[in-house]
């Protein structure tokens, strides 16, 4: 995995995958990073466990769903670093709730986090991209995005809609040099069920028993860096979940089936 003298720029990085995507490149690269979330002490937590020189590690806190915010929060990485060759797109929310129960708040929130902040802050860094002539994008999805179960309305929407634009977003800078991939995780143990919204906006407070069971976050951290060293465009990363993908695409009959029977917590 040759990402040795990147610049690389990874969001969520305070927990779960985007912290064990920052370790394991503290660790194993000669890079410098730039981690971003809400939780600066999270960060700075981080930075100090991957091992890095300080010089090569910027905490840079902030908020997706501030757009307005984004394009300064650029300028600085520019500053410091000149370029950005790479960037983990992780930071998001996702949901426990019923259409039926959920207040449109909600909708509202998971949009803005998972869909339009990571919109935003690739736009804004990609007139940068552009003029070095190269870059990637690594944008967290899941299989929720290629699929829609019960008491996901919101966040399976907002990880379809990530899918439709950065599939377009590569058809037009593929020749200019930019790459994108899209991994859809399945299960993976990190709190995202423990953050979930209700549906009244509140935090859902609990660990799935799937969630708990999944996949480590070291070895999906593993296998996705090795996907992007090899240019993957999508990539599905997870245990026997990843098959409904298939499912959908060949017998999506006998998938709608089974997520209608299937129980959801």
């Amino acid at each position: 995995m040759a990402f040795s003298g990147s610049v690389i720029w990874i969001t969520g990085a305070s927990s779960g995958i985007g912290e064990a995507i920052a370790l394991e490149l503290g660790r194993t690269q000669k890079v410098k990073l730039i981690l971003s979330a809400r939780r600066e002490k999270e960060l700075q937590r981080v930075a100090t466990q991957t091992g890095l020189p300080e010089s090569d590690v910027l905490v840079l806190p902030m908020d997706l769903s501030d757009t307005e915010s984004l394009a300064a929060h650029v300028d600085t990485v520019r500053q410091r670093f000149g370029r950005i060759d790479y960037v983990f797109q992780n930071a998001g929310i996702t949901q426990r709730s019923t259409v039926a129960d959920t207040d449109f708040s909600v909708y509202k929130r998971l949009m803005d986090v998972n869909f339009f902040g990571a919109v935003a802050l690739t736009k804004a860094i990609l007139p940068l991209m552009l003029a070095q002539g190269n870059g990637h994008f690594i944008v967290t999805s899941s299989v929720a995005g290629k699929l829609g179960t019960k008491k996901r309305s919101g966040y399976c929407a907002s990880k379809h809609a990530l899918h439709g634009f950065f599939d377009s977003l590569r058809a037009e800078t593929y020749n200019e040099g930019l790459r994108i991939t899209l991994v859809c995780p399945g299960y993976i143990r990190t709190p995202i069920s423990i953050n979930a919204l209700g549906a009244d906006g509140n935090r859902h407070g609990k660990m799935d028993a799937n969630q708990e069971k999944g996949l480590s976050v070291e070895d999906f951290s593993h296998r996705l860096l090795r996907a992007v060293s090899q240019e993957k465009e999508e990539v599905y990363i997870g245990g026997t979940e990843i098959y409904g993908i298939y499912l959908k695409r060949f017998l999506p009959g006998l998938l709608s089936r089974i997520l209608r029977n299937r129980k959801e917590t």
